[in-house]
């Protein structure tokens, strides 16, 4: 072999190992940030798609190898193969080119004292975590530091800022990411499709239904159709109502903020008729606020909304026993809890045999409960099991906002604890809760664009109010457990 060709073979192989090289530490950089890989669940798609293409090669030259095969068949089922490799490989190489990693390098000089003053790098998928502090107020760097990294990486990126703890120690971190991965991230979970819309609407009239069904239990014995209107028509529209409002008052607060808001998921329950509503993100927030606000807005309105239709129902009735369109409810659902407790006594004078002062119920019938007062009453014990801070519930979200996704994990695994222990002690309700808190709402909030700023001392005290109505409406008294509060399941008069 001529001296100029081994030279060009060995300059090809050195180039080749180069190549791998880069490769390998690129991997090594993208697995090395356990912690903020998790933090933030964007791996690098760069080098996902880079080793695709690597597989990709060596199927074809697998495929090479086998082309002097005699069986027709064989080779035809390879040729069909080779092509599908082929349009794949060239899919993976559109991809890279819109898919590739940030130059750090070449972003770090967007840094500087009118933003952010970046002392420090490091790879972090296929953007970058930069260490420093902020100069300029965090309303003002976002923006500015946004154009600024764009212009330089060629393409738009997206800014987060957070905080880091180190050895005690806490500093500063700017997240920079290309715009392209976090809106495929989105898109990979989004539920604003055809499909999405369909569920959503099959979910919500089988919660009609088992709206409609649940009020028909608290009817008195030997009732008509007749009856049914008048009593279960004003339970079943209350009830609406308060998941209507509650809706309106989310959505409006998210729109705020320009927060997309996928569909909402009602869940049906045979306890109460409906468990709440569930949606998910499917846009960055924009800062801790809005995190908290958002679930407030759902929570607070509809505590709010129910507290009014109890109202509304003592103005037209002068009580809240319904006359002759009461609905009779099982005297358990007022037992035990400290805020159920207090209404039992503003209801009126009757002792059951456990000694429970229950106003005005009917012995092997209930408690007489107006209709429009019971949906009231629902509204606030199905706000309060979404209220309760466990991933991604309601509650969850405003325990993320006010203190911080490490807490916040940790009281949402003791809040899942919680629920199973009552499970465990006999309550249906707790472990079906807990399961569906567990499996299908865990997990964090994707993080804020500005996760620095609190949330701000008024946020605390609606956080604090909302969490002590919680407490109040859910758990039980110091002498009862879980299986004897209501959370043990149906309270209508079948049960009794």
């Amino acid at each position: 072999m001529p001296p100029i060709t081994r030279h060009k073979c060995r300059s090809s192989i050195k180039d080749d190992q180069q190549t791998d090289s880069s490769s390998t530490q690129q991997e090594v950089d993208w697995k090395s940030d356990e912690e903020f890989k998790k933090f933030m669940g964007n791996p690098s798609i760069e080098a996902a798609i880079k080793l695709e293409k690597k597989r990709a090669d060596r199927k074809l030259k697998q495929l090479d190898r086998e082309t002097s095969t005699t069986n027709p068949i064989l080779a035809l089922f390879n040729t069909l193969t080779r092509d599908n490799l082929l349009r794949e490989k060239e899919r993976l190489q559109k991809a890279e080119q819109t898919f590739k990693a940030l130059d750090l390098n070449q972003l770090k000089s967007c840094f500087g004292f009118d933003t952010f003053f970046a002392t420090d790098v490091r790879r972090f998928g296929d953007g970058g975590i930069f260490i420093g502090n902020l100069r300029k107020p965090i309303d003002e760097a976002i923006p500015k530091l946004e154009n600024k990294l764009s212009d330089a990486a060629g393409r738009e990126v997206v800014v987060w800022f957070m905080e880091e703890k180190t050895n005690d120690i806490t500093k500063q971190a700017c997240v920079v990411q290309p715009k392209a991965e976090i809106d495929l991230q989105f898109e990979s979970t989004k539920l604003s499709t055809p499909l999405g819309y369909f569920s959503a609407i099959a979910l919500a009239v089988t919660t009609f239904g088992t709206v409609a069904l649940m009020s028909g239990f608290f009817l008195k014995p030997n009732a008509t159709f007749d009856d049914y209107l008048a009593d279960v028509v004003p339970l079943f529209g209350g009830f609406l109502f308060i998941l209507g409002v509650s809706e309106i008052a989310t959505r409006v607060t998210a729109a705020r903020y320009g927060v997309k808001l996928s569909p909402s998921f009602l869940v049906p329950s045979n306890w109460t008729g409906c468990l709440g509503v569930m949606n998910n993100y499917e846009s960055l927030l924009p800062n801790k606020k809005a995190l908290f606000d958002i679930p407030v807005a759902r929570t607070a309105s509809a505590y709010l909304t129910s507290l009014l239709l109890a109202v509304a129902a003592f103005v037209a009735d002068g009580s809240f026993n319904g006359g002759d369109n009461a609905l009779y409810i099982r005297p358990q659902f007022f037992y035990n809890n400290p805020l159920l407790s207090f209404i039992q006594l503003v209801i009126g004078p009757y002792a059951d045999d456990l000694g429970n002062v229950l106003p005005y119920a009917v012995e092997g019938v209930g408690v007489p409960v107006d209709p429009l007062a019971f949906a009231g009453l629902l509204g606030m014990v199905v706000t309060s099991l979404n209220l309760l801070p466990c991933g991604r519930l309601e509650g969850g979200r405003i325990a993320q906002a006010m203190l911080g996704r490490s807490t916040a994990t940790l009281l949402s695994f003791a809040t899942s604890l919680l629920l199973g222990v009552g499970g465990l002690s006999g309550s249906v309700l707790c472990l079906a809760w807990g399961l569906f808190a567990t499996f299908f709402r865990g997990g964090e909030e994707i993080p804020a664009k500005d996760e620095i700023t609190p949330v701000g001392e008024s946020r605390y005290a609606w956080g604090i109010i909302l969490g002590l109505i919680c407490f109040l409406t859910l758990f039980p008294n110091g002498g009862g457990t879980f299986s004897s509060s209501f959370l043990s399941g149906p309270f209508f008069r079948g049960e009794m």
